[in-house]
This record gives structure tokens, sequence and C-alpha cells, in this order.
């Protein structure tokens, strides 16, 4: 052991000039002291509780105590300056206070005006292995054990640790003079880094003045390699941290040849303690103070040490940590990995970055790695129809909002993809845009392209409109024209008049559902809406078929559209008329569809004007003008 009353007096004097301090300071108690967990620019930085002795006023559990029954008990003292050492005895009884020396003398208060000692059974008669066991209550980082004998120091003692509150047992420090016999050790072996959670034994207590009333004083660090470099040693880290200490008193100290004065006398009282009695000595342990000094262990995230709700210490973490020890980080501060504070460094913990959407993360430390060791967080949950590792972009079916921070809660729209027109029901997550079927168009592909018509299939809701060279299907006894002055003689004369009504065949309203091609050809499903006019064979309202050719449709004379309405007049002056076999118009132009095809004929000379709803009345005031033979005379 190196100097272990002036170690101790470093320490002592280290305490007393702190109090000093405050006690120089009349306003200390006046003013809210700043958290030394932070900087005064809120910046984090490491903090430790205060150097404590934990073991005091906490309770000692010892194997033997001495007073039960009363019991004599003689030591010896040496008084030095080549006088005499004497022998004194006294009398210990648990059932008077005066005379009693139990556990709790070990870790009360110990001074000049309160000297109080634990003592042991009587050796004679009892196993020489008496047991100390302290515990702290929580873990600790210690620096010393310190033992005051009353009695003298034993000739060995082991000195054990647990840092799981007492499960477990490891050796701490071995004292004895005979190493080797009593615990398997060498005598001050040498300690290096391969061994610095070595327990060592030593004999150096055997040669401390005086025999009686010394100091024993074990540092946790003294002679280990890496304590210069504290922080980064993690080995020594555990080897300070403790929860429980054990001392196990193994063998006395062998009473020295004592001389004694003339006055010696061959009896002695048993009620007077201060008697010399020329009786063999008795052999017993007594400790006057217990003492391990060390801090809270919060590891650099915590100031100080409270009792929660259960009575149990526990840091007051800062930092963003939590436990006992502030030895994790609290949730949702998982961005990077726990790490204990160090003087450079306060390693606090952070934040999972979620955009406000998620309450729950996690920490992933190949993400950690692949960041440059920045960023390991990982949000779970995302909520607001966000996902991602951050919850920073919208899930399937959802799109971005640009007009909101990620962070609003509506920042994601739904993407509202058309059941029938769009591909899937994902669309771009920046845009919207919903992927659409072919010929369909929209940012949520509800409506036909251009050059597209509607259709009646799910499967291909809207169709190319065929595109026809109209000099392809003019007769050949025909000279080749272009639409213009093929529809000319109708083009723009879209209006309805009586003159009109009475040439046409038939004039009914149609809602124009699906088309096809049958050769040269268009063939649209029709619903007749209503029947205005029909000459000859009688129309229905209800599904049908509408012809025009092919060369008629490509040139827009008529033109038609899906899914709309229209009033359709046809007739003797190009048009056709109704029923099985329709005929081709005077100055048609174009093919019959032939007698196996029923339906209604329409072409350029007839009149095929979107729908609407003004002509109602209009046209059934034709119907009554024709029924009382107005047509006859136009």
């Amino acid at each position: 052991m190196r100097e272990p009353w002036r170690w101790l007096l470093g320490l002592c004097l280290l305490a007393c000039s702190a109090s000093a301090h405050s006690a120089t300071n009349p306003f200390a108690g006046q003013q809210t002291p700043p958290d030394p967990c932070y900087e005064d620019t809120g910046a984090a930085r490491r903090c430790i509780p205060e150097f404590i002795n934990a073991a005091f006023g906490k309770e000692v559990m010892v194997s033997s105590v001495c007073g039960r029954p009363p019991s004599r008990s003689c030591s010896v003292v040496e008084r030095g300056d080549d006088r005499p050492s004497v022998r004194t005895c006294q009398i210990c009884d648990a059932a008077d206070p005066r005379r009693a020396h139990p556990a709790s003398y070990l870790t009360d208060l110990n001074s000049a005006h309160n000297l109080t000692c634990w003592q042991s059974e009587n050796l004679n008669t009892s196993p020489h292995n008496v047991t100390l066991t302290l515990s702290l209550g929580k873990k600790f980082e210690i620096t010393y054990v310190s033992l005051q004998f009353c009695s003298p120091r034993p000739e060995s003692l082991a000195i054990y640790k647990s840092m799981d509150y007492g499960k477990t047992w490891m050796p701490y420090q071995f004292y004895s003079s005979q190493c080797r016999r009593m615990y398997n050790r060498p005598n001050k072996a040498t300690i290096t880094k391969q061994n610095e959670q070595e327990a060592l034994c030593t004999d150096g207590h055997t040669d401390l003045y005086p025999l009686s009333g010394g100091l024993i004083a074990f540092s946790t660090l003294d002679g280990r390699p890496s304590g210069k470099d504290f922080d980064n040693s993690p080995v020594l880290q555990d080897w300070v941290t403790v929860t429980d200490i054990r001392v196990v008193f193994s063998r006395p100290q062998l009473p020295r040849e004592l001389g004694l004065g003339a006055g010696s006398n061959s009896g002695g009282r048993d009620d007077d303690p201060t008697a010399v009695t020329s009786t063999l000595p008795t052999y017993f342990y007594a400790v006057g103070d217990f003492q391990v000094g060390g801090r809270c262990k919060c590891n650099g995230h915590g100031s100080r040490c409270l009792k929660d709700k259960e009575g149990k210490l526990v840091c007051d973490c800062k930092h963003n940590t939590e436990g006992p020890e502030c030895d994790r980080c609290k949730p949702f501060h998982y961005d990077r990995p726990w790490q204990r504070a160090n003087a450079r460094e306060a390693n606090e913990c952070l934040p999972c970055n979620c955009n406000l959407h998620a309450r729950r993360c996690r920490f992933n430390m190949e993400l950690y790695k692949l960041s440059g060791r920045k960023s390991g967080g990982v949000c779970m949950n995302c909520r607001h129809n966000t996902a991602g590792r951050h919850c920073h972009y919208c899930k399937e079916g959802f799109y971005r909002d640009m007009a909101r921070p990620i962070t609003h809660r509506r920042a994601c729209k739904a993407c509202d993809c058309h059941p029938v027109g769009a591909a899937g029901k994902t669309c771009n997550q920046t845009t919207g845009q919903c992927p659409c079927k072919d010929g369909v168009t929209g940012i949520t592909c509800n409506r036909c392209a251009k050059g597209y018509q509607q259709s009646r299939s799910p499967v291909a809701p809207c169709i190319k409109i065929p595109v026809v060279n109209p000099t392809a299907v003019v007769s050949s006894t025909e000279e080749p024209a272009d639409c213009e002055s093929y529809c000319k003689p109708v083009k723009g004369n879209l209006k309805i008049n009586m003159k009109k009504y009475c040439k046409k065949d038939y004039a009914v309203q149609v809602n124009v559902l699906d088309m096809e091609t049958v050769g040269d050809w268009a063939k649209f499903s029709i619903n007749v809406v209503s029947v205005y006019k029909s000459r000859g064979e009688p129309l229905k309202r209800g599904d049908n078929i509408l012809w025009v050719h092919m060369k008629d449709l490509a040139c827009k004379c008529p033109k038609i559209q899906m899914s709309k309405r229209f009033l359709v007049m046809g007739g003797s002056d190009g048009g056709t008329g109704t029923g099985a076999g329709p005929g081709v118009g005077p100055g048609g132009g174009a093919t019959s569809p032939g007698a196996e095809r029923v339906g209604l004929v329409a072409d350029k000379n007839s009149l095929v004007i979107q729908w609407r709803d003004v002509w109602t009345r209009r046209l059934r005031k034709f119907q009554r003008k024709e029924k009382k033979g107005k047509c006859s005379k136009a």
C-alpha cells in the first residue's frame, strides 16, 4: 500500500476546501446554481455526482458481534516511547448501550469525540473468519475502501466486491503476511494492462505502526496502468463499479512478547475494564470506521443521485438518458448509440428525426455506420400516411402536397386514381400522377386522351378513333376530294327547323355508348332516349345501332363522341330510313351496310348535333304540326 494516510488526507483536504469555499459565499444559497450537465450556451457536457463516503449511515451485515451473551475481552495497547505495552480488558454486553459494540458503529459519524467501535465475538472460542457485508443500494464508482481498527489489524483479510447486488462476488484485494499460503497469490505482484482487473495480495499492512488502532486503506486505481486514461478504459470503469463490498477477516494478529510492569497482579475484577490481568489474551476484531469513498455511478450523464418513489437510489439523469445509472437512452432518442460521457464529449442521446409523424423509433447499427456514424435512428409506425426511415415520404397510394411542409399532418394526399382508367392505385409520390391505361389521360386517369374515345370495356376504357383517308373510301367512279370539299354541302348547317324536320325520315335523341368497326363502317351502340319522328317501321326507345361510314366519320360529318347525347335526323336527302336493310339516300355517296345490318344509318347529309335540352319543346311542336298536315305544305 502506498502511503495510505497521505492519500486519504488529500481526499479530506479536497472535500474540506470545497466546503470552506461554500461557507465564504453568503449568497450561495440564494442563487439558482447552474446545471452542471450543460454549458451556459446550452451545450451538453459531462457531469458527475459529488465524491462521498458511500458507506456512511448504511447498515452493515456482520457474521459476528460480541455481547450475546456478555463477554470479557482483553487487548494489547502499545504506548511507544520505549514504554512497555499494557494489556487492558473490558466487558461487552449487547443489552447495555454503554458496553455494546453493534454493527451500526461501523458507519456512524466517526471522530475524536465519537470513538465507537464494532467488535466481534472472542476468537478463542469462535471461528476466525468474520465477515462484514455492506450494500450501497446502487452502483457506485469507488476510489477506496478503508477500515480504521480499534483492535490489532488482522494478519490476513480479503476484500470482495459485487456488481449485481450480492448475487456474485469477485476478489478485490488481499492482505496477508503469507499471501501464497492464505490466498494462493504472490506477494506484491506487478500490475500490467493485461491484469488490471486482478486482485493483488500484499503484506504491507503488517509494517504499519501502531499495531492496534491502525488503518488499512485499499485504493482501487493505485498502480493500475490505465488509471491516467480512465475515460478510455472500459476495463477500469468496470473494475471500480461496485454495488456491495464484503470484508472477510481470516486470521487475527498474533501478540508480541509484552513486558508487564511491576504493578501486575494475577487477578482483576470483571467489572473493571481497565484492570491489568496476567491471564492469556483474547483475540477479536474491532473496527471503528468502515468507509467506501466514491461517486454514485451515472456514466457522466447526471450530477446527483436521488431516491425514487420506491426509496431506491437512482441518478437524476440528463442528456436524454435514463436508467438507474443513466445507462440507456430515453425512448425516441436512438439516433446514435448510448455512450458514456467523457471530458471531451458529452455523448448525449439524440432524438430520431421522424418529421413529427412517429412516436417510436429504433437504432440500426448498419445505417449508423453507412451515415458516417452520424445517424442510425429508424422511425416506427409512421402516421399521417407517411413512410420511410424518417417518415419523410408518402406511403403507397398517397403523394406529396408540395404546398405543405413534410412535417404537416396533411403533407400526403390520397392518389384517388380512377378505378377504371388507372392501371393501378399507386401514383407518383411527387406529382400525384396515376398510371393510366392506353388512351387515358388526366392526373387521376379520368378522361380519354386526344384521338381516343370512350368505350364500354373496363379493360380498355378508351379506344383510338380510327384515322381513315377520305379518298381511300370514295367510290372509284368519284373524283378524289378532301374533307372540306366532301362535307361542304352540310358543314356548318347544324340548325333545326320545320322544313328540315319534315324532310327527314326519322328524328331521335340518342346516347352514344360504344363503337366498333365492321369493314368500312363504324358501328355505334346507342340508347334511344326519345323518338320524335319515325317514318316507316316505328322506332322504339332503348338499345339500337347507328351505322356511319368510315369516310364520313373520318371527315367528322357527322361528328360523334362517346358518352354524349345527340339529336340524329336522317332520311331522303342523304341519311337513310330505319328498319332491316337500310338503303342509300340520293347523293349519299356511301355503300349501304347491307340488308343484314339492322339499325339507323347516318351520313354527311344527316343532321347529327349534340343534344340541347331546349330542343325538346321545339321538336314536340314539330310533331304536332306534322299531325296537322303542315309537313305536306313544307
